[in-house]
Protein backbone atom coordinates (compact mmCIF):
# COMPACT_ATOMS: atom_id res chain seq x y z
CA UNK A 1 0.00 0.00 0.00
CA UNK A 2 2.85 2.35 0.87
CA UNK A 3 4.49 1.91 -2.53
CA UNK A 4 1.19 2.51 -4.32
CA UNK A 5 0.90 5.82 -2.46
CA UNK A 6 4.49 6.70 -3.36
CA UNK A 7 3.88 5.88 -7.02
CA UNK A 8 0.74 8.04 -7.12
CA UNK A 9 2.73 10.91 -5.56
CA UNK A 10 5.43 10.34 -8.16
CA UNK A 11 2.95 10.52 -11.07
CA UNK A 12 1.27 13.66 -9.68
CA UNK A 13 4.66 15.34 -9.21
CA UNK A 14 5.84 14.53 -12.75
CA UNK A 15 2.56 15.74 -14.28
CA UNK A 16 2.77 18.92 -12.20
CA UNK A 17 6.33 19.58 -13.37
CA UNK A 18 5.26 19.16 -17.00
CA UNK A 19 2.50 21.73 -16.47
CA UNK A 20 4.90 24.08 -14.64
CA UNK A 21 7.40 23.86 -17.50
CA UNK A 22 4.67 24.97 -19.90
CA UNK A 23 3.45 27.82 -17.66
CA UNK A 24 6.89 29.23 -16.81
CA UNK A 25 8.44 30.07 -13.43
CA UNK A 26 6.44 33.14 -12.39
CA UNK A 27 2.96 31.78 -13.15
CA UNK A 28 3.88 28.33 -11.79
CA UNK A 29 5.18 29.75 -8.52
CA UNK A 30 2.10 31.93 -8.01
CA UNK A 31 -0.34 29.15 -8.95
CA UNK A 32 1.33 26.45 -6.86
CA UNK A 33 1.46 28.79 -3.87
CA UNK A 34 -2.29 29.38 -4.07
CA UNK A 35 -3.00 25.66 -4.49
CA UNK A 36 -0.94 24.72 -1.43
CA UNK A 37 -2.72 27.37 0.62
CA UNK A 38 -5.95 25.47 -0.09
CA UNK A 39 -4.71 21.88 0.31
CA UNK A 40 -2.11 22.40 3.04
CA UNK A 41 -4.63 22.42 5.93
CA UNK A 42 -5.71 18.90 4.93
CA UNK A 43 -2.22 17.42 5.41
CA UNK A 44 -1.57 15.28 8.49
CA UNK A 45 1.08 17.72 9.70
CA UNK A 46 -1.45 20.47 10.44
CA UNK A 47 -1.65 19.59 14.15
CA UNK A 48 2.14 19.57 14.51
CA UNK A 49 2.42 22.93 12.72
CA UNK A 50 -0.14 24.62 14.96
CA UNK A 51 1.35 23.07 18.11
CA UNK A 52 4.85 24.24 17.13
CA UNK A 53 3.68 27.77 16.45
CA UNK A 54 1.80 27.98 19.76
CA UNK A 55 4.95 26.83 21.54
CA UNK A 56 7.13 29.40 19.74
CA UNK A 57 4.59 32.25 19.89
CA UNK A 58 2.38 31.69 22.96
CA UNK A 59 1.16 35.31 22.93
CA UNK A 60 0.03 35.43 19.30
CA UNK A 61 -3.68 35.24 18.51
CA UNK A 62 -5.23 32.39 16.51
CA UNK A 63 -5.73 34.83 13.65
CA UNK A 64 -2.03 35.73 13.58
CA UNK A 65 -0.99 32.08 13.76
CA UNK A 66 -3.31 31.17 10.88
CA UNK A 67 -1.80 33.96 8.78
CA UNK A 68 1.65 32.47 9.35
CA UNK A 69 0.36 28.99 8.46
CA UNK A 70 -1.32 30.15 5.25
CA UNK A 71 1.78 32.06 4.18
CA UNK A 72 3.95 29.05 5.04
CA UNK A 73 1.87 26.81 2.73
CA UNK A 74 2.03 29.46 0.02
CA UNK A 75 5.81 29.54 0.26
CA UNK A 76 6.04 25.74 0.27
CA UNK A 77 3.86 25.54 -2.84
CA UNK A 78 6.07 28.08 -4.56
CA UNK A 79 9.16 26.08 -3.62
CA UNK A 80 7.58 22.92 -5.06
CA UNK A 81 6.98 24.61 -8.44
CA UNK A 82 10.35 26.40 -8.49
CA UNK A 83 12.27 23.15 -8.22
CA UNK A 84 11.29 22.49 -11.83
CA UNK A 85 13.41 25.51 -12.77
CA UNK A 86 16.48 24.74 -10.64
CA UNK A 87 18.63 24.56 -13.78
CA UNK A 88 17.54 28.08 -14.75
CA UNK A 89 18.34 29.38 -11.27
CA UNK A 90 21.84 27.94 -11.63
CA UNK A 91 22.66 28.70 -15.26
CA UNK A 92 19.84 30.71 -16.84
CA UNK A 93 18.10 34.05 -16.49
CA UNK A 94 16.62 33.16 -13.11
CA UNK A 95 20.09 33.44 -11.55
CA UNK A 96 19.52 37.21 -11.70
CA UNK A 97 16.65 36.76 -9.22
CA UNK A 98 19.07 35.85 -6.41
CA UNK A 99 20.84 38.58 -4.44
CA UNK A 100 23.72 37.61 -2.16
CA UNK A 101 24.66 39.72 0.85
CA UNK A 102 28.07 38.93 2.31
CA UNK A 103 29.94 38.00 -0.87
CA UNK A 104 33.12 39.35 0.72
CA UNK A 105 32.89 36.58 3.34
CA UNK A 106 32.77 33.93 0.61
CA UNK A 107 35.67 35.64 -1.19
CA UNK A 108 37.72 35.55 2.00
CA UNK A 109 37.00 31.83 2.43
CA UNK A 110 38.14 31.14 -1.15
CA UNK A 111 41.21 33.39 -1.08
CA UNK A 112 42.47 31.83 2.14
CA UNK A 113 41.38 28.34 1.09
CA UNK A 114 39.51 28.05 4.37
CA UNK A 115 37.36 25.15 5.41
CA UNK A 116 34.08 26.08 7.10
CA UNK A 117 30.73 24.62 8.09
CA UNK A 118 27.71 26.39 6.59
CA UNK A 119 24.56 25.94 8.68
CA UNK A 120 20.98 26.90 7.92
CA UNK A 121 17.37 25.68 7.98
CA UNK A 122 14.48 24.99 5.62
CA UNK A 123 13.66 28.59 4.74
CA UNK A 124 12.04 29.93 1.58
CA UNK A 125 13.58 28.10 -1.42
CA UNK A 126 16.32 26.50 0.68
CA UNK A 127 17.85 24.49 -2.20
CA UNK A 128 19.22 27.74 -3.64
CA UNK A 129 21.65 28.23 -0.76
CA UNK A 130 23.95 25.26 -1.41
CA UNK A 131 23.60 25.92 -5.14
CA UNK A 132 24.86 29.49 -4.80
CA UNK A 133 27.65 28.51 -2.41
CA UNK A 134 29.03 25.96 -4.86
CA UNK A 135 28.44 28.25 -7.83
CA UNK A 136 30.47 30.98 -6.10
CA UNK A 137 33.52 28.70 -6.16
CA UNK A 138 33.34 27.22 -2.66
CA UNK A 139 34.56 23.60 -2.53
CA UNK A 140 31.46 22.12 -0.94
CA UNK A 141 29.81 18.97 0.31
CA UNK A 142 26.15 18.98 1.38
CA UNK A 143 24.43 16.66 3.84
CA UNK A 144 20.90 15.65 2.90
CA UNK A 145 18.12 13.38 4.09
CA UNK A 146 16.77 11.08 1.33
CA UNK A 147 13.06 11.29 0.59
CA UNK A 148 10.88 8.47 1.86
CA UNK A 149 9.39 8.19 -1.63
CA UNK A 150 11.81 5.87 -3.45
CA UNK A 151 10.49 6.89 -6.88
CA UNK A 152 10.91 10.63 -6.35
CA UNK A 153 14.16 10.30 -4.42
CA UNK A 154 16.12 9.01 -7.43
CA UNK A 155 15.09 12.03 -9.49
CA UNK A 156 15.78 14.46 -6.65
CA UNK A 157 19.24 13.02 -6.01
CA UNK A 158 20.13 13.30 -9.70
CA UNK A 159 18.98 16.92 -9.92
CA UNK A 160 20.69 17.89 -6.68
CA UNK A 161 24.03 16.45 -7.78
CA UNK A 162 23.76 18.06 -11.21
CA UNK A 163 22.52 21.54 -10.34
CA UNK A 164 22.81 22.11 -6.57
CA UNK A 165 25.92 20.43 -5.14
CA UNK A 166 27.99 17.65 -6.67
CA UNK A 167 29.13 16.19 -3.35
CA UNK A 168 25.91 14.98 -1.72
CA UNK A 169 26.20 13.03 1.54
CA UNK A 170 23.35 11.02 3.04
CA UNK A 171 22.60 11.60 6.71
CA UNK A 172 23.67 8.80 9.03
CA UNK A 173 26.77 7.12 10.42
CA UNK A 174 28.04 6.22 6.95
CA UNK A 175 27.51 9.79 5.84
CA UNK A 176 29.46 11.15 8.79
CA UNK A 177 32.40 8.89 7.93
CA UNK A 178 32.33 10.07 4.32
CA UNK A 179 32.12 13.67 5.52
CA UNK A 180 35.26 13.24 7.62
CA UNK A 181 37.05 11.79 4.58
CA UNK A 182 36.04 14.80 2.47
CA UNK A 183 37.27 17.11 5.21
CA UNK A 184 40.76 15.76 4.57
CA UNK A 185 40.38 17.13 1.02
CA UNK A 186 39.61 20.58 2.45
CA UNK A 187 35.93 20.61 1.46
CA UNK A 188 33.53 22.84 3.36
CA UNK A 189 30.20 21.41 4.49
CA UNK A 190 26.62 22.67 4.23
CA UNK A 191 23.92 21.19 6.42
CA UNK A 192 20.49 21.95 7.85
CA UNK A 193 20.23 21.95 11.62
CA UNK A 194 16.48 22.49 12.02
CA UNK A 195 15.06 18.97 11.63
CA UNK A 196 14.27 16.49 14.38
CA UNK A 197 16.96 13.83 14.73
CA UNK A 198 16.95 10.32 16.17
CA UNK A 199 20.32 10.88 17.85
CA UNK A 200 21.59 14.10 19.38
CA UNK A 201 21.42 16.09 22.58
CA UNK A 202 18.72 18.16 24.24
CA UNK A 203 19.15 21.87 23.62
CA UNK A 204 16.91 24.90 24.18
CA UNK A 205 14.88 25.81 21.11
CA UNK A 206 12.18 28.44 21.56
CA UNK A 207 12.43 28.01 25.35
CA UNK A 208 11.89 24.26 25.34
CA UNK A 209 14.36 21.37 25.13
CA UNK A 210 14.54 19.78 21.68
CA UNK A 211 16.62 16.86 20.46
CA UNK A 212 19.24 18.53 18.25
CA UNK A 213 21.94 17.33 15.87
CA UNK A 214 25.51 17.50 17.16
CA UNK A 215 27.20 17.08 13.76
CA UNK A 216 28.29 20.76 13.48
CA UNK A 217 29.66 20.72 17.03
CA UNK A 218 31.48 17.44 16.44
CA UNK A 219 33.13 18.84 13.31
CA UNK A 220 34.12 22.03 15.14
CA UNK A 221 35.76 20.03 17.92
CA UNK A 222 37.48 17.57 15.58
CA UNK A 223 38.76 20.00 12.93
CA UNK A 224 38.74 23.38 14.75
CA UNK A 225 36.88 25.10 11.90
CA UNK A 226 34.40 28.00 12.04
CA UNK A 227 30.65 27.97 11.53
CA UNK A 228 29.12 30.27 8.90
CA UNK A 229 25.34 30.81 9.22
CA UNK A 230 23.48 31.21 5.91
CA UNK A 231 19.92 32.49 5.55
CA UNK A 232 17.61 32.86 2.56
CA UNK A 233 14.38 34.82 2.30
CA UNK A 234 11.85 35.33 -0.44
CA UNK A 235 11.75 39.08 -1.03
CA UNK A 236 9.08 39.12 -3.73
CA UNK A 237 7.60 36.47 -6.04
CA UNK A 238 10.56 34.47 -7.32
CA UNK A 239 13.16 36.94 -6.05
CA UNK A 240 15.43 35.87 -3.18
CA UNK A 241 18.07 37.25 -0.88
CA UNK A 242 20.80 35.05 0.59
CA UNK A 243 22.59 36.43 3.65
CA UNK A 244 26.05 35.10 4.54
CA UNK A 245 26.89 35.89 8.18
CA UNK A 246 30.43 36.33 9.55
CA UNK A 247 32.14 33.13 10.71
CA UNK A 248 31.62 32.03 14.32
CA UNK A 249 34.87 30.83 15.89
CA UNK A 250 34.57 28.68 18.99
CA UNK A 251 37.27 28.39 21.64
CA UNK A 252 38.99 25.15 22.54
CA UNK A 253 37.05 25.18 25.81
CA UNK A 254 33.70 25.11 24.00
CA UNK A 255 31.78 21.90 24.56
CA UNK A 256 29.45 19.97 22.26
CA UNK A 257 26.58 21.24 24.40
CA UNK A 258 27.60 24.92 24.38
CA UNK A 259 28.22 24.93 20.61
CA UNK A 260 24.88 23.24 19.92
CA UNK A 261 23.06 25.66 22.23
CA UNK A 262 24.55 28.68 20.44
CA UNK A 263 23.68 27.31 17.00
CA UNK A 264 20.07 26.71 18.06
CA UNK A 265 19.93 30.35 19.13
CA UNK A 266 21.28 31.41 15.72
CA UNK A 267 18.58 29.29 14.06
CA UNK A 268 15.87 30.85 16.24
CA UNK A 269 16.90 34.34 15.18
CA UNK A 270 16.72 33.29 11.52
CA UNK A 271 13.20 31.89 11.98
CA UNK A 272 11.95 34.99 13.79
CA UNK A 273 12.90 37.20 10.81
CA UNK A 274 10.15 35.73 8.65
CA UNK A 275 8.42 32.85 10.46
CA UNK A 276 6.08 32.26 7.53
CA UNK A 277 9.04 31.22 5.39
CA UNK A 278 10.18 28.40 7.69
CA UNK A 279 8.65 24.93 7.45
CA UNK A 280 6.94 24.45 10.82
CA UNK A 281 6.08 20.79 10.23
CA UNK A 282 9.34 19.49 11.74
CA UNK A 283 8.38 17.78 15.00
CA UNK A 284 11.32 19.19 16.94
CA UNK A 285 9.82 18.82 20.42
CA UNK A 286 8.47 15.28 20.18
Amino acid sequence: MKYIKYFIQFVITILSFIIFKFLGPIVSSNLSGKIFEKIGPFFRSKKIILSNLKRAYPDKSSEDLNKIINSMWNNYGRFFAEFMFIKDFRKGKLSEKIEIEGKEILDNIKINNRQVIFISGHFSNFELMAMCLEKSGIKLSAIYRPLNNIFLNKIMETLRKKYICRNQIKKGIGGLKKLIELKKNNLSTALMIDQRVSEGILSDFFNKKALTTTIPAQLVKKFNIPIVPVYIERTEGIKFKIIISPPINFSENSTIQSITDELNLVLEKMIIKKPEQWIWSHNRWK
